[in-house]
């Protein structure tokens, strides 16, 4: 069987490994068909990523087929193409889990990162982790595979509560940041995307309509949107992961505002609290997403509302891959989403 390793940093391997056992109970077969590559691909290969232990199949953001299912699976049938939601090993009883929020369960693993993930020809996982398109409706592996990502954005917005008409300002437009865009949109945000980079403001213009504006990075963030905007945002969201942008994001939010933070920062940040209680806002940390997250996008993507394969910059095979990534990540590439198919196996 076709497998990718992250033998360590730098080095992706192509190799053969035994194909995988038949389904136990409530556990599908699936055959991998595109794999999406990430930030916490890109952090793993360049050895600075958390949690994370050598060598490693890499590989959480799946579209897949169903071969054959265990017993008492229900969720999935023969033949279906599904998302796969990455978060295993939940628990199911803990405080976490009986509230609905299995992304936080003490017990939960990522796929590719703390456990093996997708980048090989076949996998066995858990059918209640397999998300297919309502209706019979048929979605293509590469719209399948970014499901994943897509559930990190509406999970913030969610969290938030972003409702019609909501000023909201995104803080940083990588990936992530175009993600939590999205659903602010479809929520009907007043929206503004912010970025120091102006090609990646371009970006989010071109790729989703939304009004952006490119920061000076020697300028508080809150003096340039007073200066541009007038009144603060009621929403905040820092999908940066960056220690500067994530701190002075305490100065955005108007009185009484909300302040999400999507991105992850390995240390520690700090704010000024009496400005912090003055305005009393809301802090809140959005990760990952649950299951009705997968179940809303996979109804958002079947009725048109959002088009995430148009963000796709680069594709190449699993085979190629090895040779590909380091080309991928020179700065001209204009890496965006990666895709990496497993169809030539």
């Amino acid at each position: 069987m076709q497998t990718i390793v992250l033998e360590q940093p730098g080095t992706l391997r192509q190799v053969h490994t035994e194909a995988p056992p038949e389904p136990g109970r409530g556990e599908a077969l699936v055959r991998v068909r595109r794999v999406g590559v990430c930030g916490t691909d890109i952090h793993a290969y360049a050895g600075r990523q958390p949690f994370f232990s050598y060598p490693r199949i890499l590989g959480h953001e799946l579209g897949v087929e169903v071969l054959a299912v265990g017993g008492g699976v229900t969720e999935v049938s023969v033949g279906d193409r599904c998302a796969v939601e990455p978060y295993v090993g939940d628990c199911g009883d803990c405080s976490a889990c009986r509230q609905g929020r299995t992304n936080c369960c003490p017990s939960m693993s990522c796929l590719g990162v703390h456990v093996d993930g997708g980048m090989r020809d076949r996998i066995v996982l858990p059918a209640r982790k397999l998300h297919a398109p309502p209706d019979g409706s048929e979605l293509s592996f590469e719209a399948l595979a970014l499901v994943e990502t897509l559930g990190i954005g509406r999970h913030a917005v969610t969290r938030a509560g972003v409702g019609e008409g909501e000023s909201v300002a995104v803080l940083g437009l990588g990936p992530i940041g175009l993600t939590v865009c999205q659903f602010a949109k479809l929520a009907g945000a007043a929206l503004v995307g912010l970025d120091v980079s102006a090609d990646r403001c371009a970006k989010a213009e071109t790729l989703l309509g939304i009004e952006t504006r490119a920061l000076d990075a020697e300028t508080p963030v809150a003096e340039q949107w007073t200066a541009a905007f007038g009144d603060r945002p009621l929403k905040v969201f820092d999908a940066t992961g960056h220690r500067g942008s994530m701190q002075a994001a305490f100065d955005l939010p108007d009185h009484a505002g909300t302040l999400t933070f999507v991105g992850l920062l390995l240390g520690e940040i700090a704010f000024d609290d009496p400005s912090f209680h003055r305005k009393e806002l809301t802090l809140l940390a959005s990760r990952n997403s649950v299951a009705a997250d997968f179940r809303a996008i996979l109804a958002d993507l079947a009725a048109g509302r959002i088009d995430p394969t148009a963000w796709i910059t680069h594709r190449t095979t699993a085979a190629a891959l090895p040779g590909a990534l380091d080309d991928w990540l020179l700065p001209e590439s204009g890496l965006l989403k990666g895709v990496v198919s497993f169809d030539d196996a």
